[in-house]
């Protein structure tokens, strides 16, 4: 398609509205960059506003850890940045030890943590219990990150792209992309809005940013990563009085949880269920997760449950997300996969991408998320 007085023409092009795409797109605008950011559905509304809210670093890959901190020092600037807070709270992250197996490993996570700047603790024994008396039986330790804590994913997602669209970029929900293609100068895109005509758009830049579905763009240019989908599994209680001091996960997974200011507390563990494109969450899941959320919380025995929720993410082989440029397609980028764990780390990303715009590379370490990693992996049916 040769570009015409009605093809709209953009520096970028963000395909994918998540907290990724929104805060690339307010990066990119912010630096002066004409940006269109386009969303099947509403930005926010997947994997990005549906998570659990967890925003910390502990426990986290080694090679996550430069991005991580690079991301950590943007949610302390959320105000300024998006103009709310997103509910965001320094409680700390309290990373569970439920056998004496498991303080070893929490030990030595905690002195690598140390060489990138991050500071843990790890309780037991008689002082892990009088610091935490409100944990159960089913803890016997514990590693605490007093700088890690917890937000609200339905907030801080949508004010991203609004805080994009206030900067300049054209943010354009309920308009998917139906096609895309290079023409060996620019991409060439054809989108769908729901009410109105079919746009043409040439973009110098392109960023795939769609989640679970990336591998729509990225399978177009021959990059196809072996991810499938997955349903984190979540759900609420009741407003209870106040006792659980800090966001809590469980080394080696299974469950975690957080009190939000109003006494509700926010679990999570297992798996809903899904078709890919929808998710739902699991009644046996929650009974089974609960059970095991009791016995590390005692006071949610007769807590009522009010809501349940699942959400559609992209899982990778390695849990580690896909950022990088294509090895395939000039001024392709690729930020998508992130395993469950994308929260904290998106508006870093977003940075990120935004430095490989306008400079060309980055000076934070991403090599080990290269699209190319998985080049000599199968990929199934299963895969989305």
């Amino acid at each position: 398609m040769s570009e015409t007085l009605q093809t709209l023409h953009y520096d970028v092009v963000v395909a994918g509205g998540g907290l990724v795409g929104a805060s690339a797109a307010r990066a990119l605008a912010e630096r002066g960059l004409k940006v269109a950011l386009f969303e099947r559905r509403y930005c926010g509304a997947q994997a990005s506003g549906v998570n659990y809210g967890g925003v910390r670093c502990q426990g986290r890959p080694e090679v996550q850890l430069p991005l991580a901190m690079r991301a950590r020092r943007i949610w302390d600037r959320l105000p300024e940045l998006i103009g709310i807070d997103g509910e965001f709270v320094r409680s700390g992250h309290l990373r569970l030890a439920r056998r004496e197996s498991d303080l070893e490993p929490l030990d030595a996570w905690s002195a690598m943590a140390e060489n990138y700047g991050l500071s843990t603790t790890v309780f037991r024994g008689a002082e892990f219990r009088e610091r935490f008396p409100w944990l159960g039986e089913g803890a016997v330790g514990g590693s605490l990150c007093m700088s890690d804590g917890h937000a609200n994913p339905r907030l801080v997602s949508p004010a991203f792209a609004r805080a994009a669209r206030a900067l300049g970029a054209e943010v354009l929900e309920r308009t998917p992309i139906t096609s895309v293609t290079h023409d060996g100068v620019r991409f060439q895109l054809t989108a769908k809005p729901e009410t109105g005509d079919e746009l043409h758009v040439s973009c110098d830049w392109l960023l795939n940013t769609s989640g679970a579905w990336a591998n729509h763009i990225a399978g177009t240019f021959g990059e196809r990563a072996p991810m499938h989908a997955i349903y984190p599994n979540m759900w609420v209680t009741e407003p209870l009085p106040k006792f659980v001091g800090h966001n809590l996960g469980v080394y080696g997974g299974g469950v975690y949880a957080r009190q939000v200011e109003r006494g509700n507390c926010v679990i999570g563990g297992g798996r809903g269920t899904g078709d890919g494109e929808y998710a739902q969450p699991s009644a046996d899941t929650t009974r089974a997760v609960m059970r095991e959320a009791c016995a590390l919380l005692p006071a949610l025995r007769n807590a009522l449950l009010i809501r349940t929720w699942s959400g559609v993410e992209g899982e990778t082989p390695d849990d580690n997300p896909i950022i990088g440029m294509s090895r395939t397609t000039p001024r392709l980028v690729h930020a998508f996969g992130f395993s469950g764990g994308g929260f904290l780390l998106a508006p870093g990303v977003g940075e990120v991408l935004a430095d490989l715009v306008t400079q060309g590379e980055t000076a934070t370490p991403i090599d080990a998320f290269a699209v190319d990693r998985f080049a000599t992996a199968p990929v199934s049916h299963a895969e989305v």
